[in-house]
């Protein structure tokens, strides 16, 4: 039996481990990016913040919930609700990822007396990420949110390049913004072609894997930046 076969007949234990190891991973750089948005007041870090504040509550409720419906420790009435929550948080993260790249030009000055998790430009992303999860329960597929994500994170990587070949970068944990955001481009492109192939076990557990690197990417980079200030 090869390591995918193994990893595909115990996947939905695997799950909970994932859902967990990712939820952990970003509660750590929730509270590491924190610490060193107030160190040093940039804005770009508050937004950075939020993302993977979004990203472990997303990772947390479906996987945890999914494998608890899968055991039927909770009713599968329950799964479309938890799908539709657990694609809006994502979807929310990566635009609060690609604002964080974003914000000088988006924000007039550099005040931090308004909430950066409700403001009239982050609104939009909300609508946004709505009209996206609402496009594919209507016609009950994953495509648009596929679509919306690999386009965010082809901005998201060009942008990224840009700072990194400029030396814009004002903190040291940017600097694993490039690759963290090709990784990630590269990760919605396989969980695009395994839905394209009927949910291709190799695409979905690499995607899987990628997902861990990137994590775990912006996680070392968040502690080197934070034990650096």
């Amino acid at each position: 039996m090869d390591l995918y076969s193994l990893l595909i007949e115990n996947r939905e234990i695997i799950k909970i481990f994932y859902g967990l190891l990712i939820g952990l991973i970003c509660l750590i750089i929730v509270l590491k990016v924190d610490k060193l948005f107030r160190l040093s007041l940039h804005q770009g870090i508050r937004y950075l913040r939020n993302a993977f504040f979004f990203y472990g509550v997303a990772f947390i409720i479906r996987y945890i919930f999914g494998a608890l419906i899968f055991y039927e420790y909770i009713d599968g009435k329950y799964l479309s609700v938890i799908t539709i929550i657990f694609k809006y948080f994502l979807i929310m993260a990566g635009f609060f990822l690609l604002y964080s790249l974003l914000w000088k030009k988006l924000e007039s000055s550099k005040n931090d007396d308004y909430s950066s998790l409700f403001n009239l430009k982050i609104i939009i992303f909300y609508i946004m990420a709505l009209v996206i999860v609402f496009l594919d329960y209507v016609w009950q597929t994953h495509y648009f949110i596929f679509i919306s994500q690999v386009i965010l994170f082809t901005i998201a990587s060009g942008i990224s390049y840009l700072n990194y070949a400029r030396g814009k970068s004002e903190h040291k944990f940017l600097k694993f913004y490039f690759a963290a955001m090709i990784l990630a481009l590269a990760a919605w492109i396989f969980n695009a072609l395994s839905a394209l192939l009927d949910w291709n076990r190799y695409f979905l557990i690499n995607s899987y894997l990628l997902n861990i690197i990137i994590f775990l990417l912006f996680l070392y980079g968040v502690v080197n930046a934070t034990r650096l200030k």
